[in-house]
């Protein structure tokens, strides 16, 4: 039997098994512990291995991936396991054999992850403003990521704040703020267009995660841009005669158009389950209307109501990064309504465990 360089022998072809009984045992355990078994799933290899060794490794024919047995648990052989982070945990939950723990942020921290690894992450935008006898608030941006992977590290946490509704004509809503974990960001949602005859600017709605809905008055205008992905666009108003608002942008559908005498709806949230119950957030506000006339209704998921008269509109519902509704006007003499405020993000982080 030869000798390497580095002092391990090796078996040569004119070798018998028979003349080295020692190193041919040898030989045999140290391919029965490093060698990958394949085995139709994890209860099949825990049946056939009950007692693993460090550095044993094998693959799984259900789900086509290799393992290694670190000493004390079987990790992906790729390197990269899921993610734990110490913070305490908001609540755990088993889906489909699968155990997982998550914490759900309403304000700005930080999430400490003391080993790296793969984690499924929420993070939405705050809501924006509507507009003052305008278009509705647009949503934050609804930024899902699967299998994020997050490295052994503090990392910061902001949730954006909802955008404040505009106050007066001429002034669209206030933006909402953007939320970001780390260097993953959704920005905020683009205010309601407020009222403002012969000015196209301040009537149309801004763009944003989700953008907001087109102003009422004299000025045909359309609704602000949303961002592919995490949001849609908002509302037009009815035409250059017609005084209804907007609806602002939802992550699950656009505002909806006005029409001569209806304020556009805020589009709809969007569905997630990442805490195992389905909770509907970032909806757009409804568009205002004159007094007489039917505003628009806030978009399933947290979206402000649009108003008449001179009443200020809906605020978006908080942590859901909804969009407040317009205000209407009152042509009785009582003035035009404010916008309502948008609600604020929200960040949720969730690990295998």
């Amino acid at each position: 039997m030869a000798v390497t360089p580095v002092g391990n022998p090796y078996v040569e072809s004119s070798d018998r098994v028979s003349d080295y009984p020692g190193a041919s045992e040898a030989l045999a355990e140290r391919i029965d512990i490093v060698g990958v078994n394949p085995f139709a799933n994890a209860a099949a290899r825990d049946a056939a291995i009950p007692s693993p060794v460090q550095g044993q490794m094998c693959s799984l024919n259900d789900d086509n991936k290799g393992y290694r047995y670190d000493g004390s648990a079987w990790v992906l052989f790729s390197g990269a396991g899921n993610a734990n982070f110490t913070n305490a945990a908001t609540g755990t939950y088993t889906d489909g054999g699968i155990d997982y723990k998550y914490i759900t942020w309403t304000g700005s921290g930080e999430l400490i992850v003391d080993q790296a690894g793969f984690a499924d992450v929420l993070i939405i935008g705050g809501g924006a403003g509507g507009g003052a006898w305008g278009g509705g608030g647009g949503a934050g941006g609804h930024l899902v990521i699967n299998n994020l992977y997050l490295g052994e590290a503090t990392h910061t946490v902001v949730v954006g704040a909802g955008g404040a509704g505009a106050t007066i004509s001429k002034a669209i809503g206030g933006q909402g703020l953007s939320s970001y974990l780390s260097n993953f960001y959704s920005i905020g949602g683009g205010g309601g267009g407020s009222v403002d005859a012969g000015n196209v600017a301040a009537a149309r709605g801004a763009l944003g995660g989700s953008g907001g809905g087109a102003g009422g008055g004299s000025v045909a205008s359309v609704g602000g841009s949303g961002t592919p992905g995490i949001g849609n666009s908002g509302g037009n108003n009815a035409n250059a005669t017609n005084l209804p608002g907007g609806g602002g942008g939802g992550a699950g559908a656009v505002g909806v158009n006005a029409t001569n005498t209806v304020g556009g709806n805020g589009g709809v949230g969007l569905a997630n389950s990442i805490t195992n119950i389905s909770v509907t957030r970032a909806a757009g506000g409804g568009g205002g209307n004159l007094g007489g006339g039917t505003p628009g209704a806030g978009g399933t998921g947290g979206g402000g109501s649009g108003t008449t008269n001179s009443v200020t509109g809906g605020a978006g519902t908080i942590n859901s990064g909804s969009g407040g509704g317009a205000g209407g006007f009152d042509s009785g003499g009582a003035g035009i309504g404010q916008g309502g405020a948008g609600g604020s993000g929200l960040i949720i982080v969730r690990v295998v465990v």
